[in-house]
């Protein structure tokens, strides 16, 4: 299975400059634009290719690239999205906080006192109780964030705690899956023992979109 890289990372690098200087549509056409690029790109290279790969595997392919886009690119253009509203810097580096909050609550509690696994068939070391101490340092800092950061009421931080520690958890989880059916250690050999790069965002990807959608809730 293939997923063309070039035009994978063009289309990633020009929805940054869409979504920044032209918002939610210009970002969704560029995104929707470049997934037709990217599957005639694939397309093309099946055709000129001497070996003809299987129907199955070419189809498998353009469901890659499509893959790729809607996790990374655009879970990514919402924090390009929120970092373009007013205050929307410190909504970025609020809820930054409040995803790293989550890591170090999940670890420090699961260390100590995890007992019960919470997805032994996708991330083993990931316990209930640990997932129970990333809620409870997501809410602390979510409250002080909001409180403190964004000038919001401070039960708005309860509400953006428990929404991205579950966010934060279900990136995590779905990166470990995305491993385990590759069957590799790493997602790359950048940032040697960190397991790759998305490993130090795959909870902060899917949080961006929902810290962006608590923002237009809270001031529309």
């Amino acid at each position: 299975m293939t997923s063309p890289r070039i035009p994978s990372i063009a289309v990633a690098i020009a929805t940054v400059p869409a979504a920044f200087l032209g918002g939610q549509i210009w970002a969704l056409f560029t995104l929707l634009g470049g997934v037709v690029f990217i599957s005639l790109w694939r397309l093309v290279e099946v055709a000129v290719s001497r070996t003809k790969p299987p129907a199955a595997s070419v189809a498998r392919d353009l469901t890659n690239g499509l893959f790729v886009q809607a996790y990374v690119t655009l879970l990514g253009a919402c924090v390009v999205l929120l970092s373009a509203q007013e205050q929307g810097q410190l909504w970025v580096v609020g809820f930054i906080l409040v995803v790293v909050a989550v890591d170090t609550g999940a670890y420090a509690t699961g260390i100590n006192l995890g007992k019960h696994p919470m997805a032994p068939r996708i991330s083993p070391k990931k316990t209930w109780e640990g997932f129970g101490g990333s809620v409870g340092a997501s809410i602390i800092v979510g409250i002080l964030v909001a409180w403190l950061m964004l000038g919001l009421p401070w039960w708005t931080g309860i509400i953006l705690g428990v929404l991205i520690s579950g966010s934060a958890t279900l990136g995590d989880l779905t990166e470990s899956m995305i491993k385990r059916d590759l069957g590799i250690k790493d997602i790359s050999s950048f940032l040697p023992g960190h397991g790759g790069l998305l490993d130090r965002i795959d909870s902060i990807l899917p949080s961006a979109a929902i810290a962006y959608l608590m923002y237009l809730v809270v001031n529309h």
